[in-house]
């Protein structure tokens, strides 16, 4: 017999580790030299004015992607100061669990900001390549430009992953994403969290951030169909007004696929992102699904055990 959970659960790929978080806690563990594995957690710092934003629809995207990247941001430290630490000659101490909330805030603010600067060359470029072919007839039309764009942005958003993905660093990073899928799709199937279980779940999830990505671009079409491409100032400075729209549309997006992946007819929807995600996961190893547990085991026991939400203003 199965029990489904009742506390919703998140999570992001770190180098050699996972992180999890819930409604008040966020958890991490990564492995070390050594083999072996250390964690570290950390009640989420939240700020009511942002939690009441997280209830209005289409804007809710943007504050959910500036939350993520601030409660995450003190568990990517910490993986990238500890996991090629050599234990036996360990002098650096585990990260405070009271983060100061200024530097945490800082690093938000400059994660967002490295975000939206990539966001943006993803899509001044496509829209910089498309107009090249606009003095070619039959690719110099509102909706074929649009189109064209759109095509060129999947392409390199494509070719940027599989790319990285060569690389045995992402490799490995893209191992634990798909062990963090794994416990996350055991967990919602009210399955114990073991090795073996989760060894049997599925790499893929809906509401990847992958799947998110993805959905922009095809957002991004439907969007930017109701600006004009000529002249180029002008669609170079819609592509990046717009953004943020994009991104609220998106998460929505995200959201409804989510809802109804077990529909019989919708969850089609949700496919294509799925899809992508046989770029951004790859099968983790038994040593990488029992990291992957100790991090979820880590936060469920702060979230279930001792809540404590700690807020700002």
């Amino acid at each position: 017999m199965t029990t489904k959970p009742s506390i919703p659960v998140g999570g992001q790929a770190l180098v050699e580790g996972v992180m999890f978080q819930g409604r008040s806690e966020s958890a991490s563990a990564i492995l070390r030299k050594n083999g072996s594995i250390e964690t570290f957690s950390q009640p989420r710092i939240l700020v009511p004015w942002v939690q009441s934003l997280k209830k209005v629809p289409f804007l809710r995207g943007i504050v959910a992607l500036y939350e993520s990247l601030k409660n995450g941001s003190a568990h990517m430290t910490f993986a990238s100061d500890r996991y090629d630490v050599d234990p036996s000659e360990d002098a650096v101490e585990k990260p405070e669990k009271k983060q100061n909330i200024f530097m945490v805030l800082m690093i938000a603010i400059v994660g967002v900001i490295s975000y939206v600067f990539g966001k943006l060359i993803f899509n001044v470029t496509p829209a910089l390549l498309a107009a090249m072919f606009q003095s070619v007839p039959a690719l110099s039309g509102h909706v074929i430009q649009n189109l064209l764009e759109g095509g060129i942005k999947l392409v390199l958003l494509l070719s940027y992953l599989y790319l990285i993905s060569l690389t045995p660093l992402i490799k490995r990073v893209f191992q634990y994403h798909g062990a963090e899928h794994k416990v996350i799709n055991c967990y919602e199937s009210g399955r114990p969290i073991t090795v073996e279980n989760v060894r049997a779940s599925s790499r893929l999830h809906y509401r990847c951030g992958s799947s998110f990505i993805l959905f922009t671009v095809f957002v991004g079409i439907g969007v930017y169909m109701i600006v004009p491409i000529d002249p180029l100032w002008v669609r170079l400075v819609s592509r990046i007004a717009l953004l943020p729209v994009v991104i609220g549309i998106s998460f929505e997006v995200l959201q409804f696929t989510n809802r109804f992946r077990d529909h019989r007819y919708l969850s089609v929807l949700g496919k294509p992102g799925l899809s992508l995600q046989l770029l951004t996961t790859r099968e983790p190893n038994d040593e990488q699904i029992q990291v992957a547990i100790e991090a979820f085991e880590t936060w469920e026991r702060a979230e279930t055990v001792q809540p404590d939400v700690k807020r700002e203003g």
